[in-house]
């Protein structure tokens, strides 16, 4: 149980992380919560509301203004360090730039240096029992075939700066395992909650029901996905639940761990899941793979369907993920990744709801 730890957590008021310390709050932990200057407003409001939801109180919940990018400190006053280096038991690190179509510098500075500030911080703590490191299975870059759990360095490319600094910063992290108690958690394509169907983003699987959405009836028709590639994808109920259980389990301690769906969807059998719901039926054809690739990274294609070239390569790449481990681990916690039709109709209608955000 995590009910006498203090957790420092980067990245809030984020969507994952307000929903991690969301379920962690409820077994009595304590926060100390690294907040950007810019967000300071926006993450008091969402600590009043975690002390309604979880009956915490707003004690339980400490605001420290920093900033990742700001050097071993983390943008913190001396004393706010001190403090925090003093009482931290379990560090969360899940800030980072998770756009696809980020700049190289800005990704750097944010994926790769900040990381290596958290990870010095991280090395200061007195009493840190675990560091919790957030990084995403496609550190596989270009990799193909089986992603293991226990595989990280390659030389195979990346599709874009997201995932070399991703990768660049797993790199960093995987070092201090020597050092450190530490998890490495790996999300696939993360979406909205499989219950609610609430999100804050509109991008991965959404592209894909924001297209058919335009016009379901005809767009339905064609099915644009591939029936080779695998597009895996998890609500962020189950990534909260699987980083809170494992936060938990001291068999996590060391391990890198892939939070994927065991039973991904290919890209062709998300369409068909999408199309069922918005028009009541499947596809009636499946256009040709070359030229689904040449039509999609066109300029005016992008403008016209409103599905951003930067996604195209994950249509078109053979990857699946190992979930040995996790499935090992989260199995005794009864955390499972629920399979995509159970909760394709949960996605869409909070769309339907909330088309803009």
């Amino acid at each position: 149980m995590l009910s006498q730890e203090t957790i420092f957590l980067t990245g809030f008021p984020g969507f994952i992380a307000a929903r991690l310390i969301e379920e962690l709050a409820r077994g009595g932990a304590r926060f100390l919560l690294l907040v950007q200057p810019a967000f300071m407003s926006r993450a008091r409001d969402e600590i009043a509301r975690l002390a309604v939801e979880t009956g915490a109180g707003a004690g339980s919940f400490q605001i420290v203004e920093g900033d990742i990018t700001s050097g071993a400190r983390l943008g913190m006053s001396e004393a706010e360090f001190e403090r925090a280096r003093a009482e931290t038991t379990v560090l969360f690190h899940l800030a980072a730039v998770y756009d696809l179509g980020v700049r190289r510098e800005l990704a750097m500075r944010v994926n790769v240096e900040g990381t290596r500030n958290v990870n010095e911080f991280a090395r200061a703590c007195l009493r840190l029992k675990r560091y919790h490191y957030v990084s995403t299975c496609y550190v596989a870059g270009l990799r193909t075939g089986l992603i293991r759990e226990d595989e990280l360095e390659h030389a195979a490319g990346f599709r874009n700066f997201y995932e070399e600094t991703k990768y660049l910063a797993e790199l960093e992290v995987e070092r201090l395992k020597s050092e450190l108690p530490l998890t490495i958690h790996r999300p696939a394509v993360v979406c909205g909650d499989s219950r609610t169907g609430e999100t804050a983003k509109y991008d991965g699987i959404y592209y894909l029901i924001q297209y058919l959405r335009m016009w379901p009836g005809l767009l339905s028709l064609a099915n644009i996905g591939n029936r080779d590639v695998q597009l895996n994808v998890v609500p962020v109920d189950f990534v909260v639940a699987a980083m809170a259980a494992l936060a938990r389990d001291e068999r996590a301690a060391g391990q890198t761990v892939q939070l994927a769906d065991p039973r991904p969807l290919t890209t062709a059998e998300l369409f068909e899941t999408i199309s069922q719901v918005l028009a009541g039926r499947g596809s009636r054809v499946r256009l040709p793979k070359p030229l689904v690739r040449a039509t999609l990274g066109l300029p005016l294609s992008e403008k016209l369907t409103k599905l951003p070239r930067v996604g195209v390569p994950y249509f078109f790449l053979k990857q699946t993920y190992d979930t040995t481990r996790a499935v090992e681990l989260l199995a005794p916690h009864g955390v499972s990744c629920p399979p995509f039709p159970s909760y394709a109709r949960a996605l869409i209608e909070f769309v339907a709801r909330h088309p803009k955000l």
